[in-house]
């Protein structure tokens, strides 16, 4: 589909295009709330009601969260809808876990090589903190697939790499998938490897990190193979 030039573009969609350069130029972060509409409508010399369709079209992308009362404040993750490349409509679950497992082998290694070589101080505190709750949950036997998810999103911010974030819908996809495949049976072996990630990281070692990373999924690999004969 070709883009709408600007003589074809809504008032609201040029409106919103404004919005995400302020965005941009004040450095808003997630979470950071909007000027409200009086503000907004002076800043860019526009209607309110302009600016309000505005801030709906940057709702349904996702870039920014409407609350009701409170204000506008930039989505926690600006621009990346649940579900982004449509996983939720592939019936053949057992080939997406496969093929899932076959592009994490491309990405996670060498993601959590560069995450060992950028990550500062503050990341690997909190890469140490959400594998410490892994292995607290595990072995609870309790749930721990979303600070699982939560592990490898702080791995790939380490890497400080402006695009491996954009990849992480395809990591965080898959870990429930994995989960419930493998029924939860790689309780050691993920506690391992996800401590050796850490402690990899921590030292700045990439290929340790990248080892560790693969080893982590050559044991998701084995008990997904076996669960599937």
């Amino acid at each position: 589909m070709m883009n709408l030039s600007s003589e074809e573009k809504s008032l609201p969609q040029k409106i919103s295009e404004d919005i995400i350069e302020l965005i941009l130029e004040e450095n808003l972060q997630p979470g950071d709330k909007l000027p409200n509409e009086t503000i907004l409508s002076e800043r860019l010399n526009a209607g309110r009601s302009s600016v309000r369709e505005a801030m709906k079209l940057l709702a349904s992308r996702n870039i920014v969260t409407i609350r009701q009362g409170s204000g506008t404040y930039i989505a926690s993750s600006p621009g990346m809808v649940e579900d982004p490349l449509g996983f939720t409509f592939i019936g053949n679950k057992q080939k997406l876990i496969n093929d899932l497992l076959e592009v994490r082998f491309l990405l996670e290694p060498s993601i959590a090589a560069m995450a060992a070589t950028h990550a500062d101080k503050k990341d690997i505190k909190k890469i140490t903190a959400l594998c410490d709750e892994v292995e607290e949950l595990l072995n609870k036997h309790e749930d721990h697939t979303q600070k699982d998810i939560e592990f490898h999103t702080a791995i790939a911010l380490s890497s400080k790499n402006v695009v491996v974030p954009r990849l992480v819908p395809v990591i965080n996809s898959s870990i429930p998938l994995f989960v419930e495949t493998t029924g939860g049976s790689l309780h050691e072996e993920t506690i391992e490897t996800h401590r050796e990630i850490t402690n990899a990281i921590a030292s700045h070692d990439p290929l340790r990190a990248q080892d560790a990373m693969y080893l982590h999924l050559v044991y998701n690999r084995k008990r997904i193979q076996l669960s599937q004969k």
